[in-house]
């Protein structure tokens, strides 16, 4: 890092939100890989704060080639979630994704859900061009922004809302 520069890890900024949150956190990602490290601070800080709303907008993605059924797919999703991505023994997130990654490709090219940001308490945002996967919050160079900023923060969470109320994202409904 440069001299003066005000730069901290990705994973220390992301950490230090889930820890100090007290009412709720909001995580949008596109790919999620050693989720269980990555979310270990949050899941605990679930568990000392019952009642921290806790939503994720994750991508479901068709792989390349693969013609089965959404929900399989979506199923799939849910298992390798449950048993990779997530603390053991902690209540589940609420997680949307769009349906429309799950299209298959003769229908045209599918949309994915590549925004990445962390929503703490409505009021501290932090948009991130970083996964949430070990790499991008511990080794790669990647850039961001941390500002305390409430309408920044409702703006983003209201349009993620909209795309709800719209139909555009859906519910993942745990079994």
């Amino acid at each position: 890092e440069p001299p003066g520069a005000m730069i901290r890890d990705t994973g220390v900024v992301v950490r230090q939100m889930f820890l100090n949150a007290t009412q709720s956190i909001c995580i949008c990602g596109f790919a999620v890989y050693q989720g269980k490290d990555i979310f270990l601070s949050l899941a605990n800080r679930m568990l000392s704060v019952p009642d921290l709303s806790v939503r994720m907008y994750l991508n479901i993605e068709r792989p390349y080639g693969d013609s089965s059924p959404s929900d399989t797919l979506i199923a799939k999703f849910q298992q390798r979630f449950r048993e990779t991505q997530w603390p053991k023994d902690v209540r589940l997130p609420d997680v949307y994704f769009d349906p429309r990654a799950l299209e298959h490709e003769e229908a045209g090219k599918s949309a994915c859900l590549h925004a990445k940001f962390v929503i703490a308490d409505s009021h501290q945002v932090f948009i991130s061009s970083a996964n949430f996967t070990e790499a991008a919050q511990q080794r790669n160079i990647e850039a961001g922004i941390l500002s305390e900023n409430a309408p920044l923060a409702g703006e983003l969470r209201l349009h993620f809302q909209s795309l709800i109320d719209h139909g555009h994202l859906k519910r993942l409904r745990w079994h």
